[in-house]
């Protein structure tokens, strides 16, 4: 598996971790006597999913130019 197809499965896997730890949070804070703690819990998820997604973002133009640059260079 080449390296923006790993990051791409693993920005989906972190997005079901994330709706699961966010559904937990919301079940958990709906307590009687909720723990504080537990609002900070899908936070972890949401930072790699935006670093994962803006690698995700940017990948395209990287690659648009570096093919410009291959090909400037060829010729």
């Amino acid at each position: 598996m080449s390296g923006s197809n790993w990051i791409r499965q693993t920005h989906r896997w972190l997005a079901i971790a994330f709706t699961v730890t966010v559904a937990v949070t919301f079940v958990a804070l709906a307590q009687e006597d909720p723990v504080e703690w537990l609002a900070y819990l899908p936070l972890l998820p949401l930072a790699l999913l935006m670093l994962t997604g803006l690698y995700l973002f940017v990948l395209p133009y990287v690659t648009k130019r570096r093919r410009r640059r291959a090909t400037a260079g060829a010729s």
